[in-house]
């Protein structure tokens, strides 16, 4: 049996800017609806605050860390070599 997704309504007020961008977008027939606008607009936004969340954490760990001893050069030349074994190459 497949699950129903139950969506929630809600009224919200849009600034004159955003209402029009929202019925630009639909007139572009890019979305069909208000409502599919605005959803991808808050996707794209969350998608946005995840990688800002998964940066701030590798800075974090990147700080407490410390200094390194390697040069730029040979940092970035272990990065390429991680990547190049990731890749199965």
């Amino acid at each position: 049996m497949q699950e129903e997704r139950i969506l929630a309504r809600q009224s919200i007020s849009l600034s004159e800017p955003n209402h029009d961008w929202i019925a630009r977008k639909i007139e572009s027939k890019e979305f069909k609806s208000n409502s599919e606008v605005v959803n991808d607009a808050l996707r794209k936004v969350r998608e946005l605050e995840s990688g800002t969340d998964a940066l701030r954490e590798a800075l974090i760990i990147g700080e407490r860390s410390g200094v390194s001893s390697r040069t730029p050069q040979e940092i970035v030349d272990a990065v390429l070599k991680q990547r190049y074994l990731d890749a199965g190459v």
